[in-house]
């Protein structure tokens, strides 16, 4: 265990940037999010919760593939390069860090995902843990600790105050300590636990900390699917997207073409399953109402990705759902939903 005082954040981040990319939480415009540190961005690593999650720096949101360009009759096809600079993405909390275990499982299973299987190859994780969990939170449903970030991070780290605890849990994570030991000091783990305990006393107090998933799960497909529940849960989605664009395992996207008056560039960009042209196709489109794209999405955090994925849930508890939707219909009124219905 390590510690390094907070006012010599600066430094270590200036350190990073010296050989290598790095994402942090930067404020700008009254929100904050993940960004590239620069000398001058205004660092805000007490935010519990970003905006958008940390999911942009492996998965962009709009990112080119190829471009094709045409002289004469030839036309040559430049492929993208893929990521070459190490970076460090530091400040995750612990259901971030569990949402890019969720897109590994989708990214760098066969056929592997090259664009994002060299960000994940490149990249170091520092996650943070939450200080004080808020009412929207509930990833302990989700077996997360939010009080001792782990899973695939590199780093686990803690905000005491005047100092930043900091503990090395990977290779990358030995390497990167090894590189920033300068600016680090020795420090044993008592106050670190006295942190951890402290918030699992506030998590267990919060409202959705006892959620149940009693119910969920790949075995769940007919019972689930074919309920009329959802016939009057879906009602008042306005098919915005918010809940997708903020949602730290959302994986699905659209391929598209530009055209740049000289060729073509070929980009992909995060699409949205709660949009009614998502499943439109050159035969038509197989999900015709807003209540069956409402399911989709519930159905597949809930049900269809654990079934494929060990009972792993696609889910992480991160509330920004309960937070943005603007109609309230998030996944923990779906749960609770069915819930009743079981009673």
């Amino acid at each position: 265990m390590y510690k390094i005082a907070k006012e010599n954040l600066p430094a270590l981040f200036r350190k990073i940037s010296e050989t290598m990319g790095l994402y942090l939480p930067i404020s700008s415009a009254g929100q904050t999010n993940f960004g590239a540190w620069t000398e001058d961005s205004d660092v805000d690593i007490t935010t519990l919760k970003t905006v958008k999650s940390a999911k942009d720096t492996f998965f962009p949101q709009s990112e080119n593939l190829y471009t094709c360009t045409t002289e004469d009759k030839k036309i040559t096809v430049t492929p993208e390069k893929l990521q070459e600079e190490d970076f460090v993405v530091f400040g995750m909390k612990g259901c971030d860090v569990q949402g890019i275990e969720v897109l590994d499982r989708v990214f760098l299973s066969e056929p592997v995902d090259s664009f994002y299987a060299a960000r994940r190859n490149h990249g170091t994780i520092v996650a943070l843990a939450c200080n004080e969990p808020e009412n929207s939170c509930f990833c302990k449903v989700f077996g997360i600790d939010c009080a001792d970030p782990k899973g695939i991070a590199d780093v686990a780290a803690w905000d005491m105050g005047d100092f930043l605890y900091w503990k090395p849990i990977t290779e990358k994570g030995e390497k990167l300590t090894a590189y920033l030991s300068d600016l680090f000091e020795d420090a044993d783990d008592t106050a670190v636990d006295e942190l951890k305990n402290s918030i699992h006393n506030i998590v267990e107090q919060l409202p959705y900390s006892d959620l149940s998933l009693e119910g969920w799960g790949g075995d769940a497909l007919d019972e689930k699917f074919n309920s009329p529940i959802w016939e009057e849960l879906y009602k008042p989605c306005l098919a915005c997207g918010t809940c997708t664009f903020v949602c730290p395992t959302c994986q699905c996207y659209d391929i598209k073409d530009y055209n740049t008056g000289k060729g073509v560039q070929r980009y992909r960009c995060w699409d949205s399953c709660m949009y009614s042209d998502f499943t439109m196709m050159a035969h038509g489109n197989n999900r015709t109402s807003q209540m069956q794209r409402y399911r989709q999405r519930f159905m597949h955090k809930l049900v269809y990705y654990p079934a494929n994925n060990d009972g792993v849930f696609s889910c992480v508890g991160c509330g920004r759902c309960v937070d943005k939707c603007p109609s309230s219909l998030n996944i923990v009124k779906v749960i609770k939903a069915f819930s009743k219905e079981a009673k």
